[in-house]
């Protein structure tokens, strides 16, 4: 074998551990999804992603708009179900149960999974009431009990002197960011494993983002979270992980350091450098 075929043999075999180290060595996944393709009739939206998300680890989704990043985050709660036309082939694990399989308990899968979406939704209802809904609705119907649980998950995400004496009034009367902060300890009161943020942050000023990305940070430490995010800044601040999709695609993943610094691939330092997207 020549020199030139050794050293291509080098480089493949560099790669290959590139790309396969923060998949098997430094993190237990917490959901892992093998070959899973998405259809929403003709369209070919997820084409053949495999990809293990670490336990209480920020893993960032980027890529550019119309990726199927936002796709990939709604599968992982099946959130598609409904949609017409939805076909989905291949297999999710959350704590290894196929969440797809015909016998999967949906509700189940959903209690496990918190979502904050792009702009925050309130329950018309009280501040109060909107952190106790989930509870409520799982069984929870002791005033005291509810009452103690509203307030740590309000004091959880950094709101409850905010709303100090309000707890009975309108969310309506709250900034967008504290809006945001209210949904968050709602999906924190069933008791999830995961988070789920789907560009939690973009309808948020900088202050208002910050503190959200602060609560990320801190809540890692007992919850897995997976977060969708057009701000590559937001990403190189909070993520232990990034996966970085193109046209469906999984292009590639890895520690944050190593996708922004370090990329294996020719489009992802593309994206990276902003030469698209």
């Amino acid at each position: 074998m020549n020199t030139e075929s050794l050293d291509q043999m080098d480089i493949n075999i560099e790669n290959l551990v590139a790309n396969t180290t923060a998949s098997q060595s430094d993190f237990v996944p917490h959901i892992r999804v093998e070959g899973l393709n998405l259809f929403i009739g003709e369209n070919h939206i997820l084409k053949d992603v495999s990809l293990n998300i670490p336990s209480k680890k920020i893993t960032c989704i980027i890529g550019p708009s119309g990726c199927g990043k936002t796709t990939l985050l709604r599968s992982f709660n099946r959130m598609h179900d409904d949609t017409p036309k939805f076909k989905i082939t291949g297999k999710i694990f959350v704590d290894d149960e196929d969440i797809y399989d015909d016998n999967a308990q949906v509700i189940t899968i959903r209690k496990k999974m918190g979502l904050l979406a792009q702009r925050p939704c309130p329950l018309p209802m009280s501040i109060y009431d909107n952190v106790a809904y989930g509870p409520k609705i799982h069984g929870t119907w002791q005033r005291r009990k509810l009452y103690s649980i509203a307030k740590h998950y309000l004091d959880e995400v950094g709101l409850l002197d905010e709303v100090k004496g309000r707890l009975r009034t309108s969310p309506s009367q709250l900034s967008i960011g504290q809006q945001q902060r209210l949904c968050l300890a709602r999906g924190l009161a069933v008791e999830p494993e995961i988070i789920l943020g789907d560009e939690a942050t973009s309808a948020l000023d900088p202050i208002s983002t910050r503190k959200i990305e602060d609560l990320f940070v801190k809540l890692k430490k007992d919850y897995t979270i997976v977060l969708v995010t057009h701000t590559l800044s937001q990403a190189r601040r909070i993520a232990d992980y990034t996966a970085f999709m193109y046209m469906g695609k999984l292009i590639e993943f890895g520690t944050t350091d190593q996708i922004f610094n370090h990329p294996q691939k020719q489009l992802t330092k593309d994206y990276i450098s902003g030469s698209f997207g």
